[in-house]
This record gives structure tokens, C-alpha cells and sequence, in this order.
């Protein structure tokens, strides 16, 4: 029997199974004794209310309210279904480093192309001086955001697991930090047309912030890279 309440699962109002996890032994911060399981949208007890974010996508509340399952909804051992959380979780981190990467060039691209063509004073903005170094500062950070996410694609099939979960949440803290620059970044060199509903610039902005948002964002993820660090001490 499952008890207990979900918060902001991604698009879980469309969702016909939900995996669940829940602790079935031990303490709250113990390893072992958490164990998955496969729930369907339709079981009495489980309720879903959906909502829509600020990036355009979907999430939802999930509540279980005494809801009982057959043996088989188990997914895997029981109790020992943090592994494979964290497995799952390594690639839900690399794909939103990568869709954040995506969304930083053509961030990128469209400010640059609006730089060209703005003019001021009968001449396009991006001949300024101080617009060019912020621009050249957005370049800079962008190419480090392409290595961390390249070090962690490269990571992510390590046998270590130490060595693995650090460089992804290094590539997570990167996206998280550098994805929010550019967004205010790629905003303001635009000026007030930014952040209109019109210009797409807008609504990249707010999908690289939600990104930074999820599992886990750039303080966790620096937090948990250092205590990995302090493991292998």
C-alpha cells in the first residue's frame, strides 16, 4: 500500500503509468530501502492534477492515497531500487544539459542576428564596443556549457560511480549557471522586445531557467559535487 504525494512531475497528467518510488524500509537519509514501483494512472487512490508551467510544457501534483498493488508492480529488488534511480536520473540530467545547450545557440544566433541588424545612431548595435564584449563573454561561457555536457556524455557509462554522478552534476551546475546568463543576457542586448511573446527569444529564456530548476539545480548540484569529492578523500 503506497502513501504519500508527488510535486511537479513532468507532463504526469499524461502519463498512463507512473514509476513510483518509495521508501518500504530504513531511515530517511539510509541508501538501501528504497523500492520502485509501477503504478497505473487509473489504480483508486492515486490522483493527478496537472498544470502548466512557465516554459509551456506540462507537470503535475500526484497524491496516493492508500493505494494498493499487486506484487507484481514491483520494479526490481526490493529495496534496492536507489541505483537504479540514479542510473534513470544520470540521463534525465545529461538530456536537459543537452537541450539546455541547444537552446543557448540559438539563443545565441538570434541575438547575434538582431545585433546586426538593430541600428543606432545610423549604425548597427553590434559595431558597440561594450555590446561586443558581453557578447564575446555569452560565446566564452557557451563553449565551457558544450564541454561539461560533452565530459558528461562521455561519463555517463563510467564503472565509477563516484567519478560518473561528479561530472554529471558538474555539467548540471554549469548548464544551471551559464543557461541563466545567457538568458538575461540574450534578453537585455535585445531590449524590451526580449521579452515579448512574439520574439521566440523569450520563450528559450524561460525554458533555460526552468531547466536549471530541474533534478536538482546549480546549488544542489555544486553541493553534491563537492561532497563527492570529499568521498574520494
Amino acid at each position: 500500500m503506497l502513501e504519500g504525494h508527488k510535486a511537479v512531475v513532468p507532463a504526469g497528467d499524461h502519463a498512463q503509468l507512473l514509476i513510483v518510488s518509495a521508501r518500504t524500509t530504513g531511515q530517511v537519509d539510509d541508501e538501501q530501502g528504497i523500492s520502485l514501483f509501477i503504478v497505473p494512472a487509473d489504480v483508486p487512490g492515486l490522483k493527478v492534477r496537472g498544470y502548466p508551467t512557465i516554459d509551456g510544457s506540462r507537470a503535475a501534483d500526484v497524491q496516493l492515497d492508500q493505494v494498493k498493488l499487486p506484487d507484481s508492480a514491483l520494479l526490481g529488488a526490493e529495496g534496492q531500487g536507489l541505483a537504479t534511480l540514479e542510473h534513470a536520473i544520470g540521463r534525465g540530467v545529461l538530456a536537459l544539459c543537452a537541450e539546455s545547450l541547444g537552446a543557448m545557440e540559438v539563443a545565441k544566433q538570434a541575438t547575434i542576428d538582431y545585433l546586426q541588424t538593430r541600428k543606432q545612431f545610423g549604425v548597427p548595435i553590434g559595431s558597440f564596443q561594450a555590446l561586443q564584449h558581453r557578447m564575446a563573454t555569452l560565446l566564452l561561457e557557451i563553449e565551457q556549457a558544450r564541454s561539461a555536457v560533452i565530459n558528461a556524455a562521455a561519463a555517463l557509462d563510467h564503472t565509477d560511480r563516484i567519478t560518473r554522478e561528479r561530472t554529471l552534476s558538474a555539467a548540471k551546475y554549469s548548464i544551471g549557471r551559464i543557461g541563466t546568463l545567457v538568458a538575461e543576457e540574450c534578453i537585455q542586448l535585445h531590449g524590451g522586445i526580449g521579452m515579448t511573446w512574439e520574439l521566440p527569444l523569450s520563450h528559450y529564456a524561460k525554458r533555460l531557467v526552468m531547466i536549471d530548476h530541474q533534478l536538482g539545480d546549480e546549488d544542489h548540484h555544486l553541493a553534491r559535487y563537492i561532497a563527492l569529492g570529499q568521498a574520494l578523500a
